[in-house]
């Protein structure tokens, strides 16, 4: 159980002018004052509503995954950070061992998720078209569309985007930040929520190293002064290196 708080392939989609003369004009200011202050308090609130209905359903979703020892990981990242790379190779290593499934957060392609179900494991490919990020009742459905297994992996692919997925907490155990060594040292200054909200920080692309002036340990100095909870996996998805550490991580989340 994630304790921190024959392959099918399915795929499905979300996605009169009032005008016055005033002989006044600071009657005129204050009219159109009150009305500015209206429409801003009128975003907070659903914006607020949005969050709330989100969060209830993320709650749902937590006690599913909890009944069915299903350790759900949420997977973020920019784009082209090697997330589907990196799930490809894990997948790879621990098929054979524990069920594993994926679900696939793109805007229009099944890309992705066509390459998961090549590794051999149910996939489910989620299009937002226009939405930058998936929510708990896309997850959700998705769940109950897959009969997930007891005792299992999940992964969550998130839109490639690592502002909005922040906000939308899915109902899942574990949070992973992916971060390519390519992406610059200051990402988690720059986007310190999405790296506030992890548990762990996945630097992949190391191989790349003696070819860039990134410096590693300044990258996560700067991802410690955001989270200093955060539990750090170097990896190459290319080479392999690094993932037998990421995967008996992963085992450890699974009650036998």
């Amino acid at each position: 159980m994630c304790v921190d708080h024959g392959t099918n392939h399915s795929h499905y989609h979300h996605g009169h002018d009032h005008n016055h003369d005033h002989d006044h004009h600071s009657h005129e200011h204050h009219h159109d004052h009150e009305h500015e202050h209206h429409h801003h308090d009128r975003k907070i609130e659903v914006k607020r509503d949005i969050l709330s209905s989100n969060q209830a359903m993320a709650e749902r979703n937590r006690g599913y995954f909890e009944a069915k020892d299903i350790c759900c990981i949420n997977i973020v990242s920019s784009p082209g950070s090697g997330k589907t790379t990196l799930l490809e190779e894990t997948i790879k290593l621990l098929k054979d061992e524990m069920p594993i499934a994926v679900i696939e957060g793109d805007q229009h392609t099944t890309n992705d998720a066509d390459r998961i179900a090549a590794a051999g494991v149910d996939s489910l490919q989620i299009n937002t078209e226009n939405g930058c990020h998936l929510d708990a009742p896309m997850v959700n459905h998705a769940a109950k569309e897959m009969k997930l297994q007891d005792h299992s992996l999940l992964f969550v692919e998130n839109v490639g985007n690592l502002v909005c997925p922040a906000m939308f907490d899915l109902g899942e155990g574990l949070r992973v930040v992916v971060l390519s060594v390519t992406e610059g040292d200051d990402k988690p200054l720059k986007y310190p929520y999405m790296f506030e909200s992890a548990q762990v920080c996945i630097i992949n692309k190391i191989d790349l190293l003696p070819y860039l002036k990134s410096d590693l340990a300044k990258l996560k100095e700067n991802a410690m002064k955001v989270n200093h909870h955060l539990e750090f996996f170097e990896v190459s998805a290319q080479t392999g290196e690094g993932l037998s550490a990421w995967c008996d991580f992963l085992k450890s989340k699974i009650q036998k």
